[in-house]
């Protein structure tokens, strides 16, 4: 894509730390991307070491770009995800915000209610949430419980 063709297209800023992998997220991406001309920016904010962040987002970053189909970009944020989104949003125009959380009973940012206060940002905000993933204790539980036979005699 062209510096003309970039400062044309949907600008997305992609908020996500451990999840900028999950198949979800890739998928959103690519379905946006073919949809429309889109420059995406991930935003990895709350990094814990610097060292490892900078693996997680190359990585990351490589897995998106297979996604969008074209370059995207990456920053690493501080320690707060709501100041590091709104600081990125006030020095960049972005049109909308994918943030990308873990699942619901183990998302920190969704108990800080991070979607709502980014949209209070004045920028839509779409939140990716995978489902909640069983335990294998309970996989098992489930599996061996459909195949035991009916109990004897009563």
């Amino acid at each position: 894509m062209s510096a003309v063709e970039a400062s044309k297209s949907h600008r997305t800023l992609i908020v996500a730390n451990l999840t900028a992998a999950t198949p979800i997220l890739l998928q959103e991406v690519e379905r946006r991307a073919l949809d429309r001309p889109t420059a995406f920016t991930l935003l990895v904010p709350n990094v814990q070491s610097r060292n490892t962040a900078d693996w997680t987002l190359e990585t990351a970053r490589k897995l998106l770009e297979r996604a969008a189909g074209a370059h995207v970009d990456g920053l690493l944020g501080g320690e707060d995800p709501f100041e590091s989104v709104r600081e990125v949003l006030a020095h960049g125009s972005y049109d909308d915000v994918i943030i990308s959380t873990l699942p619901k009973k183990r998302s920190e940012w969704l108990r800080k209610d991070l979607p709502s206060r980014v949209e209070e940002l004045g920028v839509p905000v779409t939140t990716i949430t995978p489902p909640e993933e069983p335990s294998p204790l309970k996989q098992f539980t489930e599996q061996f419980s459909a195949k035991a036979p009916p109990a004897a005699g009563g």
